[in-house]
Protein backbone atom coordinates (compact mmCIF):
# COMPACT_ATOMS: atom_id res chain seq x y z
CA UNK A 1 0.00 0.00 0.00
CA UNK A 2 1.41 3.27 -0.94
CA UNK A 3 0.31 7.06 -0.84
CA UNK A 4 2.35 9.78 -2.63
CA UNK A 5 4.37 13.19 -1.00
CA UNK A 6 3.37 16.30 -2.21
CA UNK A 7 6.30 18.60 -0.99
CA UNK A 8 10.01 18.29 -0.30
CA UNK A 9 11.45 17.53 2.96
CA UNK A 10 15.07 16.63 4.00
CA UNK A 11 15.69 12.92 3.22
CA UNK A 12 12.06 12.39 1.62
CA UNK A 13 11.15 11.54 -1.92
CA UNK A 14 11.48 14.99 -3.69
CA UNK A 15 8.87 13.93 -6.84
CA UNK A 16 5.24 14.03 -6.19
CA UNK A 17 4.83 10.66 -8.10
CA UNK A 18 7.15 8.86 -6.15
CA UNK A 19 5.44 7.23 -3.55
CA UNK A 20 6.51 6.18 -0.47
CA UNK A 21 5.37 3.09 1.97
CA UNK A 22 3.49 3.84 5.34
CA UNK A 23 5.54 1.30 7.06
CA UNK A 24 8.26 3.57 6.75
CA UNK A 25 6.53 6.91 7.38
CA UNK A 26 4.12 6.10 10.00
CA UNK A 27 1.30 7.95 9.89
CA UNK A 28 1.78 10.17 7.24
CA UNK A 29 3.26 13.63 5.59
CA UNK A 30 5.03 15.52 6.05
CA UNK A 31 2.83 18.62 3.68
CA UNK A 32 3.23 22.81 3.68
CA UNK A 33 -0.42 22.32 1.80
CA UNK A 34 -3.62 22.83 2.95
CA UNK A 35 -5.53 20.18 4.72
CA UNK A 36 -6.34 17.10 2.47
CA UNK A 37 -9.84 15.43 1.92
CA UNK A 38 -8.40 12.72 4.15
CA UNK A 39 -7.51 14.99 6.86
CA UNK A 40 -10.86 16.30 7.37
CA UNK A 41 -12.79 13.47 7.07
CA UNK A 42 -10.63 12.37 10.21
CA UNK A 43 -11.19 15.74 11.72
CA UNK A 44 -14.92 15.06 11.28
CA UNK A 45 -15.09 11.81 12.73
CA UNK A 46 -13.14 12.75 15.84
CA UNK A 47 -13.55 15.43 18.04
CA UNK A 48 -11.53 17.78 20.74
CA UNK A 49 -12.81 19.33 24.01
CA UNK A 50 -13.94 22.97 23.49
CA UNK A 51 -11.37 25.19 25.03
CA UNK A 52 -14.45 26.73 27.05
CA UNK A 53 -15.29 23.31 29.23
CA UNK A 54 -11.95 23.65 30.95
CA UNK A 55 -13.54 26.08 33.54
CA UNK A 56 -14.81 22.49 34.30
CA UNK A 57 -12.51 19.98 36.49
CA UNK A 58 -14.06 17.03 35.34
CA UNK A 59 -15.22 16.90 31.75
CA UNK A 60 -18.46 15.32 30.33
CA UNK A 61 -18.14 12.24 28.26
CA UNK A 62 -19.43 14.26 25.34
CA UNK A 63 -17.23 16.99 25.69
CA UNK A 64 -14.49 14.57 26.24
CA UNK A 65 -11.91 14.47 23.57
CA UNK A 66 -12.18 11.65 20.98
CA UNK A 67 -9.79 9.63 18.48
CA UNK A 68 -10.87 6.44 17.24
CA UNK A 69 -8.54 4.68 14.93
CA UNK A 70 -10.54 1.92 13.50
CA UNK A 71 -14.33 1.74 13.79
CA UNK A 72 -16.89 1.48 17.14
CA UNK A 73 -17.50 -1.92 17.59
CA UNK A 74 -21.19 -3.33 18.30
CA UNK A 75 -20.30 -5.37 22.04
CA UNK A 76 -22.93 -7.26 23.45
CA UNK A 77 -22.38 -6.30 27.45
CA UNK A 78 -23.78 -9.94 28.09
CA UNK A 79 -21.73 -12.39 25.95
CA UNK A 80 -18.65 -10.05 26.24
CA UNK A 81 -15.67 -11.68 27.55
CA UNK A 82 -12.23 -10.68 28.66
CA UNK A 83 -9.48 -13.32 28.20
CA UNK A 84 -5.97 -13.46 30.44
CA UNK A 85 -3.47 -15.94 28.62
CA UNK A 86 -0.36 -16.68 27.31
CA UNK A 87 2.70 -16.78 28.99
CA UNK A 88 0.80 -17.55 32.12
CA UNK A 89 0.30 -20.48 34.77
CA UNK A 90 -3.52 -20.30 34.92
CA UNK A 91 -5.48 -18.47 31.91
CA UNK A 92 -8.32 -16.89 33.38
CA UNK A 93 -11.51 -15.48 31.77
CA UNK A 94 -14.02 -12.00 32.70
CA UNK A 95 -17.28 -11.12 32.43
CA UNK A 96 -18.39 -7.58 32.98
CA UNK A 97 -20.25 -8.66 35.93
CA UNK A 98 -16.82 -10.66 37.73
CA UNK A 99 -15.09 -7.48 37.56
CA UNK A 100 -17.62 -5.49 38.55
CA UNK A 101 -17.30 -7.76 41.69
CA UNK A 102 -13.55 -7.27 41.87
CA UNK A 103 -12.43 -3.89 44.47
CA UNK A 104 -13.08 -1.38 42.65
CA UNK A 105 -11.23 2.15 42.61
CA UNK A 106 -12.38 5.53 40.98
CA UNK A 107 -8.98 7.77 39.62
CA UNK A 108 -9.43 11.63 38.39
CA UNK A 109 -7.51 10.80 34.96
CA UNK A 110 -6.12 13.35 32.44
CA UNK A 111 -6.25 11.97 29.02
CA UNK A 112 -4.47 13.56 26.24
CA UNK A 113 -4.03 12.27 22.72
CA UNK A 114 -0.29 12.09 21.85
CA UNK A 115 -0.71 13.58 18.49
CA UNK A 116 -2.26 16.84 20.31
CA UNK A 117 -0.71 19.80 18.80
CA UNK A 118 0.59 18.01 15.35
CA UNK A 119 -1.27 20.83 12.80
CA UNK A 120 0.80 23.03 14.35
CA UNK A 121 3.73 21.85 12.88
CA UNK A 122 5.75 22.81 9.50
CA UNK A 123 6.29 20.87 7.48
CA UNK A 124 2.60 19.05 8.80
CA UNK A 125 2.45 15.78 9.32
CA UNK A 126 -0.84 14.28 7.68
CA UNK A 127 -2.80 12.28 9.93
CA UNK A 128 -5.69 13.41 12.49
CA UNK A 129 -5.24 17.43 12.48
CA UNK A 130 -5.18 18.54 16.32
CA UNK A 131 -4.84 21.40 17.00
CA UNK A 132 -4.20 21.83 20.74
CA UNK A 133 -7.72 20.43 22.54
CA UNK A 134 -7.14 17.12 22.28
CA UNK A 135 -7.93 16.08 26.45
CA UNK A 136 -10.43 15.47 28.64
CA UNK A 137 -10.64 15.00 32.49
CA UNK A 138 -13.21 12.18 33.74
CA UNK A 139 -13.32 9.89 36.96
CA UNK A 140 -12.22 6.61 35.67
CA UNK A 141 -13.79 3.67 37.80
CA UNK A 142 -12.44 0.19 37.56
CA UNK A 143 -10.40 -2.40 38.83
CA UNK A 144 -6.37 -2.57 39.32
CA UNK A 145 -4.91 -4.76 36.83
CA UNK A 146 -1.92 -6.01 38.39
CA UNK A 147 -3.83 -8.19 40.85
CA UNK A 148 -5.01 -10.02 37.60
CA UNK A 149 -2.09 -10.51 36.27
CA UNK A 150 -0.90 -11.98 40.00
CA UNK A 151 -4.00 -14.51 39.87
CA UNK A 152 -3.00 -16.03 36.36
CA UNK A 153 0.84 -16.23 37.27
CA UNK A 154 3.27 -15.43 34.88
CA UNK A 155 6.11 -17.79 32.80
CA UNK A 156 9.18 -16.66 33.93
CA UNK A 157 10.25 -15.40 30.43
CA UNK A 158 7.43 -13.56 30.43
CA UNK A 159 8.62 -9.79 29.47
CA UNK A 160 5.07 -7.76 28.93
CA UNK A 161 1.54 -8.05 28.15
CA UNK A 162 -0.21 -7.18 24.99
CA UNK A 163 -3.99 -5.24 25.35
CA UNK A 164 -6.02 -6.01 21.98
CA UNK A 165 -9.33 -4.17 21.62
CA UNK A 166 -12.19 -5.17 19.24
CA UNK A 167 -11.51 -2.90 16.73
CA UNK A 168 -9.98 -3.59 13.66
CA UNK A 169 -8.60 -2.25 10.56
CA UNK A 170 -5.67 -1.52 8.03
CA UNK A 171 -2.98 0.69 9.11
CA UNK A 172 0.23 0.95 7.56
CA UNK A 173 -0.47 -1.95 4.99
CA UNK A 174 -1.21 -4.25 8.20
CA UNK A 175 -4.48 -5.45 8.89
CA UNK A 176 -4.70 -6.27 12.72
CA UNK A 177 -7.03 -5.10 15.49
CA UNK A 178 -5.55 -2.53 17.53
CA UNK A 179 -2.98 -3.72 20.00
CA UNK A 180 -0.77 -1.88 22.46
CA UNK A 181 1.61 -3.42 24.99
CA UNK A 182 3.41 -2.71 28.56
CA UNK A 183 5.13 -4.26 31.11
CA UNK A 184 4.67 -5.28 33.99
CA UNK A 185 6.57 -2.48 35.67
CA UNK A 186 4.83 0.04 33.83
CA UNK A 187 1.38 -1.23 34.80
CA UNK A 188 2.10 -1.40 38.27
CA UNK A 189 4.66 2.10 38.28
CA UNK A 190 1.41 3.55 36.47
CA UNK A 191 -1.55 2.42 38.82
CA UNK A 192 -2.97 0.66 35.62
CA UNK A 193 -6.69 -0.92 35.92
CA UNK A 194 -9.08 -2.03 33.80
CA UNK A 195 -11.96 0.81 33.89
CA UNK A 196 -15.99 -0.08 32.98
CA UNK A 197 -17.27 3.38 34.51
CA UNK A 198 -16.84 6.82 33.38
CA UNK A 199 -17.68 9.85 35.61
CA UNK A 200 -20.07 7.31 37.52
CA UNK A 201 -21.80 5.77 34.89
CA UNK A 202 -21.27 2.80 32.40
CA UNK A 203 -18.67 4.13 29.72
CA UNK A 204 -20.12 5.38 26.67
CA UNK A 205 -20.11 3.35 23.01
CA UNK A 206 -17.43 5.83 21.79
CA UNK A 207 -15.18 5.40 24.86
CA UNK A 208 -14.96 2.07 24.89
CA UNK A 209 -17.69 0.14 26.11
CA UNK A 210 -17.48 -2.19 28.17
CA UNK A 211 -14.24 -1.92 29.36
CA UNK A 212 -11.03 0.09 28.92
CA UNK A 213 -7.61 -0.32 29.88
CA UNK A 214 -6.88 2.99 31.63
CA UNK A 215 -2.52 4.22 32.06
CA UNK A 216 -2.85 7.31 34.23
CA UNK A 217 -0.15 9.56 33.16
CA UNK A 218 0.70 7.88 29.49
CA UNK A 219 -0.49 9.48 26.14
CA UNK A 220 -4.01 7.68 25.46
CA UNK A 221 -3.21 5.64 22.59
CA UNK A 222 -1.80 3.26 25.65
CA UNK A 223 -5.36 3.32 27.41
CA UNK A 224 -7.00 0.19 25.05
CA UNK A 225 -10.72 0.71 24.12
CA UNK A 226 -12.98 -2.16 23.88
CA UNK A 227 -10.70 -4.13 25.49
CA UNK A 228 -10.90 -8.26 24.40
CA UNK A 229 -7.68 -9.66 25.82
CA UNK A 230 -4.59 -9.41 27.66
CA UNK A 231 -1.76 -11.82 26.74
CA UNK A 232 1.44 -12.30 28.43
CA UNK A 233 4.23 -12.67 25.31
CA UNK A 234 7.79 -13.72 25.86
CA UNK A 235 9.00 -11.56 23.26
CA UNK A 236 8.64 -7.60 22.42
CA UNK A 237 6.01 -6.84 20.89
CA UNK A 238 5.71 -5.71 17.19
CA UNK A 239 2.58 -4.44 16.14
CA UNK A 240 1.66 -1.73 14.30
CA UNK A 241 0.44 0.37 16.73
CA UNK A 242 3.64 -0.21 18.99
CA UNK A 243 6.56 -0.88 16.78
CA UNK A 244 6.03 1.67 13.80
CA UNK A 245 3.05 4.06 15.35
CA UNK A 246 3.53 6.52 18.51
CA UNK A 247 7.49 7.11 18.42
CA UNK A 248 9.69 9.80 18.44
CA UNK A 249 11.83 10.15 15.14
CA UNK A 250 12.94 13.00 12.30
CA UNK A 251 13.46 10.36 9.60
CA UNK A 252 11.40 7.44 8.53
CA UNK A 253 14.64 5.25 8.03
CA UNK A 254 15.16 5.69 12.30
CA UNK A 255 13.44 3.25 14.47
CA UNK A 256 13.17 6.01 17.15
CA UNK A 257 12.34 6.63 20.67
CA UNK A 258 8.17 5.27 22.10
CA UNK A 259 5.93 7.71 22.87
CA UNK A 260 4.38 7.09 26.53
CA UNK A 261 4.48 9.47 29.52
CA UNK A 262 2.56 12.98 29.02
CA UNK A 263 4.96 15.86 28.62
CA UNK A 264 3.86 19.22 30.68
CA UNK A 265 1.07 21.13 28.94
CA UNK A 266 -1.01 24.07 30.07
CA UNK A 267 -4.20 25.30 28.00
CA UNK A 268 -6.46 28.24 29.10
CA UNK A 269 -9.78 29.23 28.40
CA UNK A 270 -10.15 31.86 25.80
CA UNK A 271 -11.21 35.00 27.41
CA UNK A 272 -14.42 37.42 25.99
CA UNK A 273 -15.49 36.14 22.92
CA UNK A 274 -14.72 34.63 19.56
CA UNK A 275 -14.96 35.82 16.10
CA UNK A 276 -16.77 33.06 14.69
CA UNK A 277 -14.88 32.04 11.70
CA UNK A 278 -11.21 33.09 13.02
CA UNK A 279 -12.08 32.42 17.01
CA UNK A 280 -9.93 35.61 17.66
CA UNK A 281 -11.26 36.52 20.99
CA UNK A 282 -13.08 40.08 21.72
CA UNK A 283 -12.45 41.63 25.50
CA UNK A 284 -13.57 44.14 26.94
CA UNK A 285 -10.50 46.69 28.90
CA UNK A 286 -10.61 46.35 32.54
CA UNK A 287 -10.02 43.61 34.67
CA UNK A 288 -10.06 40.35 33.37
CA UNK A 289 -9.74 37.06 35.24
CA UNK A 290 -7.24 34.46 32.92
CA UNK A 291 -7.77 30.65 33.65
CA UNK A 292 -6.83 27.30 32.92
CA UNK A 293 -5.29 23.60 33.72
CA UNK A 294 -2.12 22.61 33.50
CA UNK A 295 -1.07 18.61 33.84
CA UNK A 296 2.21 16.67 33.46
CA UNK A 297 2.63 12.75 32.82
CA UNK A 298 6.22 13.25 34.10
CA UNK A 299 5.90 14.85 37.40
CA UNK A 300 3.47 17.36 39.30
CA UNK A 301 2.70 20.80 37.71
CA UNK A 302 5.04 23.22 39.85
CA UNK A 303 3.86 26.09 38.14
CA UNK A 304 2.04 28.00 35.05
CA UNK A 305 3.10 31.41 34.03
CA UNK A 306 1.30 33.87 31.92
CA UNK A 307 2.77 36.18 28.89
CA UNK A 308 0.95 39.21 27.86
CA UNK A 309 3.21 40.28 24.45
CA UNK A 310 6.10 38.61 26.03
CA UNK A 311 5.97 39.76 29.37
CA UNK A 312 5.45 36.94 31.60
CA UNK A 313 3.66 36.77 35.03
CA UNK A 314 2.95 34.02 37.66
CA UNK A 315 -0.58 32.30 37.78
CA UNK A 316 -1.74 31.28 40.84
CA UNK A 317 -2.28 27.55 40.92
CA UNK A 318 -5.52 25.12 42.37
CA UNK A 319 -4.64 21.96 43.86
CA UNK A 320 -4.70 18.93 41.24
CA UNK A 321 -7.40 16.88 41.14
CA UNK A 322 -5.74 13.78 41.54
CA UNK A 323 -2.01 11.96 41.32
CA UNK A 324 -2.69 11.92 37.13
CA UNK A 325 -5.36 15.03 36.80
CA UNK A 326 -4.86 18.19 35.71
CA UNK A 327 -4.48 21.50 37.93
CA UNK A 328 -6.51 24.64 37.79
CA UNK A 329 -4.91 27.47 37.74
CA UNK A 330 -5.80 31.65 37.14
CA UNK A 331 -4.16 34.99 37.19
CA UNK A 332 -5.71 38.98 36.61
CA UNK A 333 -4.87 40.66 33.29
CA UNK A 334 -5.34 44.41 33.32
CA UNK A 335 -6.40 44.33 29.83
CA UNK A 336 -5.49 47.65 27.79
CA UNK A 337 -7.54 48.35 24.02
CA UNK A 338 -5.60 47.16 21.27
CA UNK A 339 -4.19 44.09 19.57
CA UNK A 340 -2.50 41.38 22.32
CA UNK A 341 -0.92 37.80 22.35
CA UNK A 342 -1.81 35.89 24.96
CA UNK A 343 0.11 32.60 26.06
CA UNK A 344 0.30 30.28 28.78
CA UNK A 345 3.49 27.60 29.87
CA UNK A 346 3.89 25.10 32.49
CA UNK A 347 6.79 23.86 34.48
CA UNK A 348 6.59 19.99 36.52
CA UNK A 349 8.86 18.59 39.30
CA UNK A 350 11.14 17.71 36.61
CA UNK A 351 11.97 20.66 35.24
CA UNK A 352 10.41 20.39 32.17
CA UNK A 353 9.22 23.34 30.87
CA UNK A 354 7.08 23.90 27.57
CA UNK A 355 9.06 25.07 24.55
CA UNK A 356 7.80 28.70 23.26
CA UNK A 357 8.27 27.11 19.83
CA UNK A 358 6.98 23.57 18.17
CA UNK A 359 9.70 20.65 18.17
CA UNK A 360 9.29 19.01 14.88
CA UNK A 361 9.08 15.56 14.63
CA UNK A 362 7.88 12.98 11.96
CA UNK A 363 4.76 11.65 13.29
CA UNK A 364 3.49 14.99 14.62
CA UNK A 365 4.23 13.68 18.70
CA UNK A 366 4.17 14.93 21.80
CA UNK A 367 4.08 18.78 20.05
CA UNK A 368 3.35 20.92 23.85
CA UNK A 369 4.47 24.37 22.47
CA UNK A 370 2.62 27.09 24.38
CA UNK A 371 -0.74 28.27 23.71
CA UNK A 372 -0.64 31.21 22.00
CA UNK A 373 -4.40 32.84 21.92
CA UNK A 374 -5.04 36.33 20.04
CA UNK A 375 -6.93 39.20 21.74
CA UNK A 376 -8.58 42.00 20.40
CA UNK A 377 -9.12 44.62 23.69
CA UNK A 378 -12.33 47.17 23.13
CA UNK A 379 -11.81 50.59 24.59
CA UNK A 380 -14.84 51.37 27.40
CA UNK A 381 -17.88 52.15 25.27
CA UNK A 382 -19.60 55.63 26.06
Amino acid sequence: MTTQWTTVFPGLPERQDEPVTHAARGSGGPTDGPLTDAELQLAARNHALPLEILREEVTPPGLHYLLIHFDIPAIDAGSWRLSVAGAVQRELSFSLEDLRARPAVTVPVTLECAGNGRSLLRPRPLSQPWVLEAVGTAGWTGTPLAPILREAGLHDDAVEFVFTGADRGIQGGREEDYARSLTLEDIERQGAFLAYAMNGAPLPPQHGFPVRLMVPGWYGMTSVKWLSSIEAVTRPFDGYQQAVAYRYLQDPQEQGTPVNRIRVRSLMVPPGIPDFFTRRRIVDSGTVRLQGRAWSGHGTVESVEMGVDGTWSPAELEPALGGHAWRGWSVSWDAEPGDHELRCRATDSTGAVQPLEPEWNLQGMGNNVAQRVEVTVRAPRV
